[in-house]
């Protein structure tokens, strides 16, 4: 080890902060924080005691870069982002940065729930977040049951001059028409708010009472009405109740296993158990029980714009060193007091025992999971003669009749497809329609500049025949590094169906036949077909854009103006391509040297 931790130690000071540990290369493999710098950090370089992971990351620090916060609540809160933002590969890593499903209640004249996703751009209330999609359609059918608010889009409600089949139903009142006064939409609207917020109590206590009044007043038809709200409401509640006391709870279920880990949240609000998700943290090698928790909880509930996550109190499946300066962080970004608990018996209990079974049984799926895929791995090493794969790459060409050609590049590990590193390249100086070119240039975009040898496949498959293939070979044939990827062509049989491939191997002077039946059949078909979707997907979606484009664009000299002069003077693009360059002068903007131009130029391109 390089780094000169005494030195380094005597400068560092004793508040709170956050520091980064970078390797030789200046990458940041560890983000770790501390109540304590001093005590945290010169706890890494002590002579004995340490497990194998942090000898491993010792071994490892060529430099340190500290931060120092005011309080140890704002270390934990950028030591999340900053996870998030470098990937440490020390860390414990939660990957789960998929935007979550909210209701959303909008700000119009008559509200309207509606499903969104993403960023909060609309004006309105949120509820949620919700574990899927699916949980929120769910409930935003059962919000038509209860209460007649619209969840139209806002053009059809505008475009309406009598009621739609919802009102028939009775799951619409009819607020584009007349049908309800504002006064009792919003009344609805308002029932609507508090049964999001977990007061469905308040909701039936409210509607006894206007069940009453109307009785009263004779309104029987009315009262009817509410009653009928009502018993739906409490059997709704009926359905959804558990037998206990905690309005608002996640229990956090945790299995470990083989290297592997799984976390279940489930969600309890308003005394109901409203859905739950197993999520599945990155976990380095050596890394113990408590870290893995600590981080879940401080990844997943403090992340930016996560605060709608956080529930009142936490039930966790074994007490963490770090309970407290989470509870208070928590605290904070959610502005009332949230508890992180340990319980063994009660109904908080049974909670936690179903997660821990949830934990469990998401585990086993996922490793059964990764099993079968090791299997067809196994396979796949054997029916190719290899000792090891551990990155495999697909390259494949798609265009139309020669047109806007691209090319794909996926890439497998050993957990199966590796997104992140996938790659599309559009093919440009080549002959219109020629794959064997395009190949060629995807080829030489991919391996003309490595410089890494770790980056190196083990396996390329070429999604095609000999011709594609001998691309790859002739491209590799003058190959400096000293490892050879092993180039497989995979050439379709006759009638083109899968289980009917043939591998090309040796520059196709070797077929391998595998059955239909092989798992390492499947394998190979699954990067193929990745690397045929992604490369189809890149291709429409530049078909597209150059449709979106005005052909006006590509001429110099022809801005948004000048091309909007000539559109209106002509009557649309068909009038532009028809018109002579007499007419094309005539435009307002347009001198007749610009006229010769345009009109040289569309005539090109026909």
């Amino acid at each position: 080890m390089s780094f000169a931790a005494d030195q380094f130690l005597k400068t560092v000071s004793e508040e709170p902060g956050v520091y980064r540990m970078l390797d030789s290369e200046q990458q940041v493999i560890y983000v770790g924080k501390a109540k304590n710098l001093k005590k945290r950090l010169s706890s890494y370089f002590r002579k004995t005691g340490l497990d194998a992971k942090t000898q491993v990351l010792v071994r490892n620090i060529d430099d340190i870069n500290v931060t120092l916060t005011n309080t140890e609540t704002e270390a934990l809160l950028l030591e999340n982002n900053l996870i998030k933002k470098y990937q440490p590969r020390y860390n414990i890593l939660l990957r789960d940065d998929k935007s979550y499903p909210y209701i959303l209640l909008t700000k119009h004249q008559h509200p309207r729930l509606a499903f969104h996703r993403g960023a909060r751009k609309i004006k309105g209330e949120y509820f949620g977040p919700f574990p899927s999609a699916g949980a929120v359609s769910e409930s935003l059918r059962l919000m038509q049951k209860l209460f007649p608010v619209r969840q139209c889009e806002d053009s059809y409600y505008k475009a309406r001059s009598r009621p739609c089949l919802q009102y028939q139903l009775k799951r619409c009142s009819a607020p584009c028409v007349g049908k309800v006064s504002d006064e009792e939409y919003s009344a609805q609207v308002d029932y609507v708010r508090k049964f999001l917020g977990g007061k469905s109590h308040e909701v039936i206590s409210s509607l006894v009472a206007k069940m009453e009044h109307a009785s009263e007043q004779l309104a029987f038809e009315k009262a009817a009405k509410y009653r009928d709200q009502i018993q739906l409401l409490r059997k709704v509640q009926e359905q959804q109740s558990v037998s206990g006391k905690h309005a608002e709870l996640d229990a956090l279920g945790y299995c470990r296993r083989n290297g592997m880990v799984a976390v279940h949240i489930l969600m309890v609000r308003d005394h109901k158990v409203m859905g739950s998700k197993t999520l599945y943290p990155k976990v380095p090698k050596d890394s113990s029980d408590d870290e893995i928790l600590t981080s879940f909880i401080a990844q997943y509930y403090c992340a930016p714009g996560a605060t709608g996550r956080i529930a009142k109190e936490l039930v966790l499946p074994f007490a963490i060193d770090e309970q407290q300066p989470l509870s208070n962080a928590m605290s904070e970004l959610k502005s009332t007091q949230v508890k992180l608990n340990t319980v063994h018996r009660g109904e908080r209990a049974q909670y936690l025992q179903l997660a821990n079974k949830n934990a469990d049984s998401s585990l086993e799926v996922q490793q059964s999971t990764q099993d079968a895929i090791n299997k067809r791995y196994a396979l796949l090493k054997e029916a190719l003669h290899l000792d090891d794969i551990a990155h495999m790459e697909c390259f494949d060409i798609s265009h139309t009749m020669g047109e806007n050609t691209v090319a794909s590049c996926v890439v497998f590990d050993r957990q199966g497809p590796n997104k992140s590193e996938y790659r599309r390249f559009n093919v440009t100086g080549i002959t219109p329609g020629d794959d064997y070119a395009a190949m060629a240039f995807a080829l030489n975009k991919r391996y003309g500049k490595l410089t890494d040898e770790s980056k190196i496949p083990d396996v390329i498959f070429i999604d095609g025949g000999k011709g594609q293939l001998n691309q790859a070979v002739a491209f590799f044939s003058d190959w400096s590094f000293a490892k050879m990827p092993l180039l497989v062509g995979v050439a379709k049989g006759t009638s083109r169906k899968p289980g009917l491939e043939t591998l090309l191997i040796d520059a196709g002077r070797k077929t391998v036949s595998l059955g239909s039946d092989s798992p390492a059949l499947h394998l190979i078909q699954h990067i193929r077909d990745e690397s045929h979707r992604f490369a189809i997907a890149g291709h429409r979606n530049k078909r597209q854009k150059q449709r979106n484009q005005s052909v006006l664009e590509e001429i110099g000299g022809v801005g948004q103006k000048r091309r909007q002069a000539l559109l209106k003077y002509l009557g649309g693009m068909q009038g532009v391509k028809s018109a002579t360059i007499e007419q094309l002068s005539q435009a307002p903007g347009i001198s007749p040297a610009m006229a010769e131009k345009i009109f040289n130029h569309l005539h090109d391109k026909a």
